[in-house]
């Protein structure tokens, strides 16, 4: 796709440069991003989504009426095609081949080169048009949505695919299977909506199972149909689906799509519990969420009163949330923390977003997992000062807590694992994904010719034999992450005792060596570094440029450039500092409430 294609180019610009690329085309480049990225078009993802009464549709798990008595669906699939597009004149557009599979109720379909003008609605098919229902499936290339093992909709020569499946169980333990197929049954979906073309924008699509179901009568129409000519159940089917399907959001942007095969072990919660969905960036790479920790609306509510609750430090004065403050960027804009009883800490709090890629948190990466670093500020002295069992205790002792604990996680209970859980799944949901830096990437922003200049500063190698002068940040700070999540030494000088890395694995190669913080939203985490020495930006910049010390485990991208530093102009440190400000993330800090970020599956 053209925004994959220029999306690449923008983050590997760095890679090429050190291949010796000429920096009039990292310009040419740049000034593709300040200007009309989408000229060819831009990308449209249809994500549809199943609902009962509202909430995610669970396979074998949600209720649905059926015939007067609960059943539930243990399969929900669906094909769509032919997606057409009104215009505000009332002509349509696209309508050429687009298909896509939808599987437990889930799934999304993209349609590439949507031009750039406005549209008031969208229509599709679900099903397949004749031709193609009656084409060879074996020539569809392997991942094909109409390919027999993608979709698994195919049931023969005879009679095509089946455009939409539901099966499942009643209440009496006997089975149901409802298939709507066969050209007559071919269903068109007509929704009202306004958005506008030409970049990515994701339409959410909800299909209400309880009124596509509740259209049959078992005792009358069956319980079981394939739409063959005088099936009462297909036409009725095809009826209510066509009503079914209601516009649930529109964002100007393209979210990961879920993956078929992970979609049953992902709605696993604890009994009674609603799944809880992160919507994140397709530019942000693929995470795997803690398989033993599912994300849980109860779960994430939980974590979030944790959070802030005074309750858990020593005397009750200090939260989580003390030290790090959402408009910081769930930093502190203090060299070091302050702890409940007034002691000092030894280092900076670091800001807590984008969390699910990490592999190892805190300075020295000391916590291997994100429950065990939610609760160490609980132990340490300098910070909260509330052994985990003691708080343990003192939210056992308030019935509302222990409530809250049960409907999180199934069972009554308050642990020190489950505390762990519980903050883990909050931390999770800190996304920081929309900057103006992103919305640039989608056309929705332009960069200014001083950001831009910064970018390319900020992406464009050291290496004046070569042509090439650049501030060099990419190959700690690369990636849509804006950080390789290692740990690195960057020539400063330490402080007595303090040897980050290494004083947790006693290699002396790690001495010095600190994690790379993501310079998302750096522009509100001030003071900086491990121990928050650098007050401004500023300061920051002009340690890179000339400030660097020698040291025997000085990183070799920092090693490789001459001793009196970089050098870089004042206009070049103001350029990098521009740039470094559109990575600020301003729905992330000052937007809805934290638990509110989802969109809901």
């Amino acid at each position: 796709m053209l925004f994959r294609s220029l999306i690449a180019v923008i983050f590997h610009l760095g890679r090429w440069c050190s291949a010796g690329c000429k920096p009039v085309a990292i310009l040419a480049a740049l000034l593709c991003l300040a200007g009309n990225l989408w000229a060819g078009g831009g990308v449209l993802r249809l994500e549809f989504s199943s609902a009962v009464r509202g909430e995610p549709l669970l396979p074998n798990k949600t209720t649905v009426p059926f015939g007067g008595a609960p059943a539930t669906v243990s399969r929900l699939d669906w094909l769509v095609s032919g997606l057409e597009l009104r215009r505000l004149d009332g002509t349509w557009t696209l309508g050429r081949e687009w298909f896509g599979v939808v599987k437990n109720g889930r799934g999304a379909a993209d349609a590439d080169g949507v031009p750039a003008e406005e549209f008031q609605a969208v229509r599709f098919q679900v099903g397949v048009a004749p031709e193609e229902n009656a084409a060879d499936p074996a020539t569809r290339p392997p991942g094909h949505p109409l390919h027999p093992d993608v979709c698994g909709l195919h049931w023969g020569w005879q009679g095509g695919y089946v455009f939409m499946a539901m099966e499942g169980h009643r209440a009496d333990g006997s089975g149901f299977s409802l298939h709507v197929a066969n050209d007559p049954q071919l269903m068109t979906v007509e929704l009202p909506v306004r958005f506008r073309g030409g970049g990515p924008v994701t339409l959410s699509l909800e299909l209400d199972a309880q009124a596509a179901l509740g259209a049959v009568d078992p005792e009358r129409d069956g319980v079981s149909t394939h739409s063959r000519p005088g099936d009462p159940a297909g036409p009725k089917l095809k009826a209510a689906v066509e009503r079914a399907f209601r516009v649930r959001s529109v964002s100007y942007d393209l979210f990961q799509k879920p993956d078929p095969a992970s979609l049953v072990a992902s709605y696993a919660p604890p009994v009674g519990t609603r799944p809880y969905a992160l919507s994140l960036s397709e530019r942000l790479p693929r995470v795997t969420l803690p398989a033993d920790n599912p994300l849980t609306r109860e779960g994430v509510a939980l974590g979030h009163r944790l959070f802030h609750d005074t309750r858990l430090s020593s005397n009750g004065t200090q939260s989580c949330a003390s030290c790090h403050d959402k408009a910081a960027a769930f930093s502190e804009n203090r060299a070091v923390s302050i702890g409940a009883d007034g002691h000092a800490g030894r280092r900076n709090a670091m800001p807590l977003f984008n969390l699910a890629w990490a592999s190892s948190f805190f300075w020295d990466g000391r916590a291997p997992t994100l429950r065990a670093q939610a609760l160490e500020p609980l132990r340490d002295v300098h910070e909260l000062n509330l052994p985990p069992a003691e708080a343990v205790a003192k939210l056992a002792a308030n019935a509302a807590y222990s409530a809250q604990f049960t409907a999180a996680f199934g069972s009554p209970g308050v642990t020190e694992a489950r505390l762990g859980l519980a903050l883990e799944q909050f931390l999770l949901t800190l996304v920081s994904q929309d900057s103006k830096y992103d919305r640039a990437a989608r056309k929705l922003e332009k960069l200014t010719p001083s950001e831009a200049n910064g970018l390319r500063l900020f992406i464009t190698e050291f290496d004046p034999a070569r042509g090439l002068r650049g501030a060099d940040c990419f190959h700690c700070h690369g990636g849509t992450l804006f950080t390789n999540g290692k740990f690195h030494n960057n020539g400063l000088t330490l402080a007595p005792g303090d040897t980050g890395r290494g004083d947790v694995t006693d290699d002396p190669a790690d001495g010095g060596t600190f994690k790379t913080p993501s310079l998302r939203n750096v522009a509100l985490t001030a003071p900086y570094m491990h121990d928050g020495r650098f007050a401004t930006l500023e300061e920051a910049v002009d340690h890179y440029s000339t400030g660097v010390t020698r040291q025997p485990n000085l990183d070799p991208n920092l090693a490789k450039h001459p001793v009196s530093g970089i050098g870089l102009t004042p206009e070049e440190k103001r350029d990098l500092i521009a740039f470094l400000h559109t990575l600020t993330d301003t729905a992330f800090t000052g937007g809805p409430p934290t638990t509110d970020l989802a969109r809901e599956p």
